[in-house]
């Protein structure tokens, strides 16, 4: 397949919540491989289908040698008291910033077979999966930073030679 290039912050699509994959077809395997393929670069841990201009609610996940997919997922817990992170956006290339995060989630969804399933983890794991199901809710990391830190954020962003405003 192939691998898909991200939208950057700024881009309509990053701000709108996805679609639920009602049906499992030829274009929804495709977008699922292009994912994999895609999150499988160096440094990257997960993918939301609207990184990559696709409305639809699938992200994939590449953390500590363990990658995979999920189609339709929803956060259904977080434990723990937040933390501060350091955290990074394929989408707002360049930057990482501090942002509370629960030390460990679930999320449940489906396969391209309809099976349900569950992904789980704590750290590097438990930030991708709360961070990938908010793209697929249209809401951007940036949104969850301390407000003083978010419009210093916000400057340095705008600033950015890659964005577009």
């Amino acid at each position: 397949m192939a691998i898909r290039e991200i939208r950057f912050f700024g881009d309509p699509v990053l701000r709108s919540a996805t679609d639920p994959i009602t049906k499992v077809d030829d274009s929804v395997r495709a977008l699922v491989t292009d994912l994999l393929e895609t999150v499988a670069l160096p440094g990257r841990a997960g993918l939301a289908a609207n990184q990559v201009g696709v409305g639809l609610r699938a992200f994939s996940f590449n953390v500590n040698g363990r990658s995979g997919y999920i189609l339709n997922p929803v956060l259904v817990e977080v434990r723990g008291e937040p933390e501060l992170v350091d955290e990074g956006c394929l989408s707002v290339p360049g930057f990482t910033f501090p942002r509370l995060r629960h030390p460990w989630a679930r999320v449940t969804g489906t396969d391209l077979d309809g099976h349900s399933i569950e992904l789980q983890g704590e750290g590097l794991m438990a930030q991708a999966l709360q961070h990938e199901t908010d793209h697929l809710d249209g809401r951007l990391y940036i949104e969850g930073l301390d407000p003083e830190l978010k419009k210093e954020a916000m400057r340095a962003i705008r600033g950015s030679a890659w964005f577009r405003g």
